[in-house]
């Protein structure tokens, strides 16, 4: 499980690197205006529906099914069943796309109704969502290669796939935009290519483990409709906080012109972290599982689970204590440039440290969350994640309002989106508890003293990097000094963790911290 978790960790900083650069060049190219608001509010919407079907949700649902036909050992009815899922999931994702594409006057309205009051802003906004919106069809089946891909062990495809959006866009941003009369639809463009590329980018690796056959529609097939029961509710289950992040933007667009691009930048900024450690933690444990449950091993089941835990608190805390810290010169460092200003910097910090808050949350979301999926449980994330979304739903516009007058109502939406990521961890984490599929070993309370002190140690040395003029520096010397203060604080953290005990022995299944 740890070659696997590093190998997702892998794929996935090499995706996320390449995101920041897109979201440097689209930062600097395009700047934080009304267009590129519009454009935000257009790709929101299809990256929001990648986000629930490629990390890790859609496989929720689908590999514990994908797990037992495999354990059947019946090779060509394992084909047969995928080449049947495919072909009905193909045929689902056309009819939405379709629906999608007719429907964008009205999902604009839905998703940011304060545009109506800006009407080229808002045909902006619905020009481009006809565009992006055919993502859809291709990330649907695209996820479905990966779970298939996933539950043969093969996870480093799936992992890499999606820089091929960034790769996509970057090239329409520096190339295409140029050439058109509204360069930021250029973006878009990129959004639909990207979505060509990232299915055609797995076929390969589905031939190599030979599950590569035409896809053929079957609707009454007993494993196609297991799928579809499944897979709604284990999305939906695991993804409350995309859909809390899609609800920011729908209250954003009512704040202040440029609050939809602040909270996008702040949120790509969290999504490093929550990608590299809840997304391959979750995606490296789930088939593991999944096998485990098969095998009635219920010891071998909490020891994974409190094995999955421990990674996300080791790397997950330092990482919110980071984010937090270094919040307005990361945002400086990576985005301010001509169209960015240093008002927009500080307005986009402000939303990263209320991000940042909730993502421990966030991340323990999608390793407890395979905890119930392995089982077949999907009922119970999906409660718990309704319950996580009510609450935001609530509290966000509240925070939002309430903080506009003095300049923080999108950091409140992103607080209350935080609050609600953590509630979610909570109710998980408490259920796992009272049904006792999680026993959580006892060494934890040695374990969480050597974290405590440990970040405690790296905040009071990045605290230092407040201190040292940030604006007056070049672009080149912030991304100098900005390294040296992360590799600096990394190197004080594994340090102090390793001066109060901690072994590299005690990360591994069997040993205990």
């Amino acid at each position: 499980m740890l070659k696997s978790t590093a190998m997702v960790a892998s794929m996935t900083l090499i995706s996320r690197l390449l995101g920041f650069v897109r979201d440097l060049i689209i930062a600097r190219t395009f700047g934080a205006d009304a267009a590129t608001d519009a454009f935000f509010v257009a790709f929101r919407i299809p990256n929001f529906l990648r986000r629930l079907f490629a990390e890790g949700a859609f496989s929720q649902g689908l590999v514990p099914i994908l797990s037992e036909l495999r354990a059947a050992k019946d090779a060509a009815a394992a084909r047969q069943t995928i080449a049947h899922m495919a072909g009905t999931l193909g045929l689902v994702a056309a009819l939405l796309t379709g629906l999608g594409m007719a429907a964008a006057p009205i999902l604009t309205l839905l998703f940011a109704p304060g545009f109506h009051a800006q009407p080229f802003q808002y045909g902006w906004a619905v020009d481009m969502l006809r565009i992006t919106f055919p993502y859809l069809f291709f990330v649907m089946l695209t996820a479905f290669a990966g779970g298939v891909l996933q539950t043969w062990g093969q996870f480093a495809v799936p992992a890499l796939t999606p820089a091929l959006l960034n790769l996509a866009m970057i090239a329409a941003a520096l190339w295409l935009a140029p050439l058109l009369k509204q360069p930021v639809e250029a973006l878009a463009w990129g959004v639909f290519t990207a979505g060509i590329l990232q299915l055609v980018f797995q076929l390969p690796s589905l031939w190599g483990i030979r599950q590569l056959s035409l896809p053929r529609p079957a609707r009454r097939d007993r494993e196609v409709l297991r799928m579809f029961r499944s897979m709604g509710p284990a999305i939906l289950g695991v993804s409350a906080n995309q859909i809390n992040l899609l609800l920011d933007t729908l209250v954003a667009s009512f704040l202040a012109s440029g609050s939809v691009s602040w909270l996008y930048y702040s949120d790509r900024l969290v999504e490093l972290p929550q990608g590299l450690l809840g997304v391959a933690i979750g995606t490296a444990i789930l088939p593991h599982l999944a096998a485990v449950h098969l095998g009635r091993d219920s010891d071998g089941f909490s020891r994974t689970l409190d094995w999955a835990l421990r990674w996300v608190a080791l790397l997950g805390l330092p990482a919110t204590v980071g984010l937090m810290i270094l919040a307005k010169p990361l945002v400086s460092t990576l985005f301010e440039h001509d169209e960015f200003s240093d008002y927009d910097a500080e307005m986009a910090s402000r939303s990263l440290i209320a991000y940042a808050a909730g993502l421990p949350g966030a991340i323990a979301v999608k390793a407890l969350a395979s905890g119930f999926s392995a089982r077949r449980d999907v009922r119970t994330p999906l409660r718990y994640g309704l319950r996580a979304i009510a609450a935001n739903g609530v509290l966000a516009p509240v925070l939002a309002f309430l903080l506009a007058p003095h300049g923080w109502g999108h950091a409140g939406l992103a607080g209350a989106t935080a609050a609600a990521a953590s509630f979610n961890a909570l109710l998980l984490f408490g259920k796992l508890l009272a049904d006792g599929t999680y026993r959580p070993d006892a060494s934890w309370r040695r374990f969480g003293a050597r974290l405590i002190i440990s970040n405690v140690a790296m905040g009071a040395l990045l605290t230092q990097a407040l201190e040292s003029p940030w604006t007056d520096w070049s672009a080149s010397e912030r991304i100098v000094r900005l390294g040296l203060w992360i590799a600096a604080g990394f190197a004080v953290y594994l340090i102090s963790l390793l001066l109060a005990g901690l072994r590299p022995r005690h990360l591994l299944l069997s040993e205990k911290a």
